[in-house]
Parts: structure tokens; sequence; C-alpha cells
């Protein structure tokens, strides 16, 4: 391997998110992640299963696929609160990442959020957050799991240990986050309020650079 590639294999395994943060700390209810409203915590009931691990894919599986993404479907509007996106059934990555940390959270299972830092047309600038999720496995412990949704492109899956996210981060300037996250990114939280309509959102994406 050349230098610039081991350096730049250090620097992304310096950059995926740490395994380390405390489980209990990621179980509460808030704001965005309202899993104590009436149709969340129903909702959460209902996919509850014999095992946490079991529950975990089942809250994943549903959010993959029975909540529209917002831009590849085009669907308004803009949502954000778990709550929001089971009434609407659509959201952008980073809704749906709080609907499943919610759904988790809700059967007293740790998860929370983190992003990766992807190209925008996959070949290089401008960039932008992906958001997807953290679950506290007992047989594993911090696993991500990525609730986008699947299309011709994308096959994220539930395989722990293996993770099968959406997105590899390969091209300059990509990346994972080194952090997962209690509550969601204050950045991504202005994005979601400031848009009522999909398009005005993608084309207005939160973005951050590694300090």
């Amino acid at each position: 391997m050349t230098p610039v590639g081991r350096f730049l294999a250090t620097l992304k395994c310096n950059l995926m998110p740490s395994r380390s943060p405390a489980p209990q700390n990621f179980l509460a209810s808030c704001e965005v992640i309202d899993f104590d409203n009436p149709d969340v915590a129903a909702l959460a009931a209902c996919l509850k299963r014999d095992n946490s691990t079991d529950t975990a894919q089942a809250c994943f599986e549903f959010v993959r696929d029975e909540i529209k993404h917002s831009s590849d479907h085009q669907l308004n509007p803009v949502t954000c609160t778990a709550s929001e996106v089971l009434k609407h059934g659509t959201g952008y990555c980073y809704a749906k990442s709080h609907l499943l940390c919610a759904l988790i959270r809700a059967n007293g299972i740790s998860a929370g959020m983190t992003y990766q830092r992807l190209s925008i047309d996959g070949e290089g600038p401008p960039f932008c957050l992906h958001g997807l999720n953290a679950v506290y496995l007992e047989e594993h412990g911090w696993y991500r799991i990525d609730p986008r949704g699947n299309r011709d492109d994308v096959d994220a899956q539930f395989d722990p240990p293996h993770e099968k996210l959406a997105f590899a981060t390969n091209l300059p300037g990509e990346y994972d986050l080194a952090s997962i996250c209690a509550k969601p990114m204050p950045i991504v939280l202005k994005a979601l309020r400031a848009y009522t309509n999909w398009c005005e959102l993608g084309e207005n994406l939160p973005d951050v650079q590694q300090s």
C-alpha cells in the first residue's frame, strides 16, 4: 500500500463510529424521538418480538420498507419528528432514522443517530450528511443500520455483526462521522424545519466538515 493509501486507511479507521457510548444514555424520549406519542408507542408494541435483536430487526425493516424516502418518491411534507414520519408515511433519511430510533427505544433497546458525509452525485463535491442509526445489541455491541429505503442501487440489510449499509464512504471527502448521537444533530434539525417541500430540502441538504 502506498503512503497515501496508508494515510487514508488510517483516517477512515479513526472516523468510524465509536463503540464506547454508554447504552443507558440512549433510551430516552425527546421532542424529536417522541416514542411517547400514542401512535408511535402502539406501532412499537406491534413490532416487539421475543428478543431484542429480533425486535430491532422488525423495527428496522418496517421503517426501511414501509416509510417512503421523500426524495426517491418525491413526497411532501418534509417531516422531522418520529410521529410526523409515521403520520405522513414519508421522510428523508434523517427523519426515517428518528422514527427508527423511537421505535427501538420504545421497546427498551438503546439506539441513537449516526451520520455519514457523502458525495451528492457519487462522483465528488458537493457533499451532504446522510442519516442512519446505531442500535446496541447485547451480543454484538453497537451496530449500525440504515433505514433510508432500498432501491436498485441500494441494499441495506440487518445482518449482525456484519454491516450492510446503504452507502460506503469511498471517495475523498466522504467519511463516517465518529460519534453516535443520543439526539439528532442541530444542523439536521435546522434543515428539516426550514423547508416544507422535498425538492427545496434536496437542494439545501445539511453538510459538515471534519475538523
